[in-house]
């Protein structure tokens, strides 16, 4: 990395004791990810895990870094998209894993997005009972988002990433000049996550973000700025909860609406991304504490303007093709991981930045919200 790049790098710890890492931040981080990984890996073995979209953009790279810092590598190329996220492909994960004889001390690389970061983390969770795992996310919403804290999965019939483990990652490299080689849809879709961030519990974060937006699509230190500010933020509700037992669940905010509007396109990434369908569920998730008398009605379409100014989806009618009725949609929620004891569990708001953990929340209350939503 020359000096320049290195002096715009930003680090953020996750202290988690003994399975502390650091998620660095920058341009150029690829080229130079097998010093980063030698400097705080003993293993001499890789088993890199990419999809077809990414492999012919920076896999070379990512392999002769290794081969330079002494670590050799073996490869596995996957189908790319929301559909690889099965027990096919996380059994042709772990045969690779094996076959590479990645021994604890090893590591497993995803090179990808969110697909390839769950379904890799979930195979290095699993074989020999857990390896070591480096995240080298490329997409927008991997790196501020499912490349941090530790949740790995596939998809089920039943619903999504609802069969997975806990396994942090011991390194995250998000190169900020693989961003560059995103479209603008891509963009847009891992953007709503940053968004999420600000109206989580950051206010401050949501209104830097409306002044912005433009220059973190630009690139440069604004994208930096923002991609290390939602780091932070994951990294702090992960230290405090790591495995969701209470507030962690904050991070999914407008997920509960989004995950059943996944399930119900069956995966079609020509439909619908994730990152859209967390745009359309957080304008909901605002709309529907409104309606809830929790907040103003003016926050939603302050949050609905704002996403709609960056060129995101805001509501289910911009979803391509025909959608199930709202009592499919429920059965999705109901199925949802949010669900315990048999309740629904929502993230409401009192306002922007004012996020919260809505407990028995009354499904008789979201099927008439989502009747009255529906695009019929």
């Amino acid at each position: 990395m020359n000096a320049v790049a290195a002096s715009i790098e930003r680090k953020v710890h996750v202290p988690l004791g003994e399975r502390a890492y650091d998620i660095v931040i920058g341009p150029g981080l690829i080229a130079c990810a097998g010093a980063e990984i030698a400097a705080r890996l003993k293993g001499r073995k890789a088993a890199v895990i990419t999809d077809a979209n990414v492999a012919p953009l920076y896999l070379d790279a990512l392999v002769d870094s290794l081969e330079g810092a002494g670590i050799a590598s073996s490869t596995l190329v996957l189908p790319a998209g929301e559909k690889t996220k099965s027990f096919e492909h996380l059994m042709a994960a772990c045969d690779k894993v094996l076959e590479a004889r990645i021994e604890r001390n090893d590591c497993v690389v995803a090179l990808g997005g969110g697909v390839i970061g769950d379904l890799s983390g979930f195979a290095a969770g699993i074989v020999r009972r857990g390896v070591r795992f480096v995240q080298v996310p490329t997409s927008l919403l991997s790196q501020v988002d499912s490349s941090v804290g530790g949740k790995t999965g596939i998809n089920s019939r039943h619903g999504k990433n609802l069969i997975g483990v806990f396994h942090q990652p011991d390194l995250v490299l998000a190169d900020t000049d693989a961003l560059n080689s995103l479209s603008q849809r891509e963009f847009r879709a891992g953007y709503a996550e940053v968004a999420k961030y600000g109206l989580i519990d950051k206010p401050e974060f949501f209104d830097w973000l409306e002044t912005n937006w433009k220059a973190v699509f630009s690139g440069g230190s604004a994208r930096i700025e923002a991609i290390a500010t939602s780091c932070q933020a994951k990294a702090d509700v992960v230290v405090a909860d790591e495995r969701e037992t209470g507030q962690r669940a904050l991070l999914n905010l407008g997920h509960t609406f989004g995950h059943a509007l996944e399930a119900a396109t069956a995966y079609d990434s020509a439909r619908l991304v994730h990152g859209e369908g967390v745009s359309i569920g957080m304008v909901l998730a605002h709309e529907f504490s409104a309606r809830m008398n929790l907040a103003s009605p003016d926050d939603a379409r302050r949050v609905e303007r704002h996403l709609r100014e960056v060129g995101l989806p805001t509501r289910m009618s911009e979803i391509p093709g025909a959608l199930p009725p709202a009592e499919v949609l429920m059965d999705a929620i109901a199925q949802d991981k949010k669900v315990k004891n048999g309740q629904l569990t929502f993230i409401l708001t009192h306002g922007i930045g004012k996020s919260f953990v809505a407990n028995d929340v009354p499904a008789s209350e979201v099927l008439s919200f989502l009747k009255e939503k529906h695009p019929q």
